[in-house]
């Protein structure tokens, strides 16, 4: 199933009739204001943000067996601090113990690894402060996660899987084969108890915020659709959001002074898979489907009633960092992250990825309508490419939401932002064209990057393999 490139898309007008043939629609300025609004400070509780992109967490796959970072992990947030954004959400998603580890790789918030992981936040604000001049206005938060059914912690093709609950579909297909992996109420305690030991560290560390992450078919994400599971983690409203009530009361005890922010994935999907001709199928057809939070119970269709009570939920705790995403990059990418091209175990995206942009800021758009309190970071904007400046700019006009985020797009072009605010043209050959290869590398057991663009990648000997890859999928 082909789509017209983004690249080739070369006028505003030539993009909104093809949102208009697609029958959706997004938020678009024809010309982009170094001054305008991309550029206005916001405030927030971990302290006044100076601008509106926010670099988005990404789970590296590049640090020491130990939890540690290694130089390419100092590189990336070098990169970071030299972006330009003002917001940092999380940087890395870090786990906050080895069981909940994605990847042997992924860092880890230990005690022994608090001074490594200070360093990350040092070398970014040195970035920073070199070629901005100030860091008054930068704010950095941390992301702590446990990857429960995705958890990977000691081999990178071995799951080694925690669940919240039985799911019929996916344990099926990531081999859940027997209850063994479901986390018991007491485990669940304990990992609560985890999750605030760790926000500690990384308010030593000198981070303004964690991020509880609930996103993406990890841990905390999964436990908001247990809608079955028995006990008082699982079943109705209150005890499917009792684990981040329990971490937030924990955090507000023992790190009183870190404000705490949270990355949901505010709606879900039945879990998709390549079909005979490579193009990704849903694996259930529209019908019942009890797994998705802020799903309309079809598998297929949104229903925000339950994401907007989370955020009402967030608000009555005092936790006014939200950043919206949706979806999981395991079972249905393209609803998570919309690209041309697919990773090597992934599917052909089933619709014009256009289409699934548009979902993602529409439902961001509604959540901060509902909550215009709250600090919403929209995200799901890479496949936009050079357009991605000019529907970020439309989105803060209207009030879409408050700052972009970019996840993908900063491992290619780091510093799009500065130039966007600098008003300088974008470098054409420097922006993502979501080839997918930093999926497809670190799910073959390479490092995380950008192969095809960044000249530091492409000078390593793991291109050839991924060309190899690439080629051959």
């Amino acid at each position: 199933m082909q789509f017209p490139k983004m690249a080739g898309i070369k006028s505003a007008e030539t993009l909104t009739d093809r949102l208009t043939e697609l029958g959706v629609s997004l938020p678009l300025d024809a010309d982009v204001q170094s001054d305008g609004p991309l550029a206005s400070t916001i405030p927030s509780t971990a302290g006044p943000v100076g601008n509106r992109f926010c670099i988005l967490p990404m789970e590296g796959w590049d640090g020491e067996a130990d939890g540690k970072p290694t130089d390419l992990t100092v590189r990336r947030w070098k990169n970071f601090g030299d972006s330009g954004a003002k917001l940092i959400w999380g940087g890395e998603a870090v786990a906050v113990r080895h069981d909940g580890r994605a990847n042997p790789n992924q860092l880890v918030m230990t005690e022994a690894n608090l001074g490594p992981i200070s360093g990350l936040r040092d070398t970014l604000l040195a970035a920073h402060q070199e070629r901005f001049g100030t860091t008054d206005d930068l704010v950095i938060g941390l992301q702590l996660t446990h990857s429960g059914r995705f958890a990977r912690p000691n081999d990178k093709k071995t799951l080694e899987p925690r669940i919240a609950y039985r799911h019929p579909t996916l344990d099926k297909r990531f081999a859940v084969a027997d209850d063994g992996a479901l986390l018991t109420d007491g485990e669940l305690d304990q990992l609560v108890d985890d999750f605030v030991r760790a926000a500690q560290r990384a308010e030593s560390a000198g981070f303004a915020f964690v991020d509880v992450k609930h996103c993406h078919g990890y841990l905390g994400h999964e436990l908001l659709s247990g809608f079955d599971r028995p006990g008082k983690y699982g079943g109705d409203f209150e005890g499917r959001t009792r684990f981040l009530r329990e971490i937030v009361a924990g955090i507000r005890a023992e790190a009183p002074g870190l404000s705490i922010g949270v990355r949901l994935s505010a709606f879900d999907f039945t879990p998709f898979h390549s079909g005979d001709d490579g193009v990704g199928v849903a694996d259930m057809e529209p019908g019942e489907y009890r797994f998705a939070f802020g799903g309309d119970g079809t598998g297929q269709g949104i229903d925000l009633t339950e994401p907007s009570r989370f955020l009402d939920l967030l608000n009555q705790l005092g936790v006014r960092l939200v950043c919206v995403t949706a979806g999981s990059p395991y079972y249905n990418p393209h609803i998570q992250r919309p690209a041309a091209f697919p990773p090597s175990d992934g599917y052909l995206p089933p619709e014009d990825p256009l289409v699934g942009v548009a979902r993602q800021v529409a439902a961001t758009a509604e959540l901060k309508k509902q909550h215009p309190d709250t600090l919403v970071v929209g995200s799901g904007y890479s496949y936009l490419q050079e357009w991605l400046p000019n529907v970020g700019q439309a989105v803060i006009r209207q009030g879409m939401a408050d700052s972009i985020g970019l996840g993908r797009m900063v491992l290619s072009y780091h510093d799009l932002p500065a130039d966007v605010l600098a008003g300088e043209r974008l470098t054409r050959k420097r922006i993502c064209r979501t080839f997918s290869d930093c999926t497809t590398a670190p799910r073959n057991g390479m490092v995380s990057g950008c192969f095809p663009l960044d000249p530091f990648y492409k000078a390593r000997s793991e291109r050839q393999k991924l060309a190899e890859l690439t080629a051959s999928s």
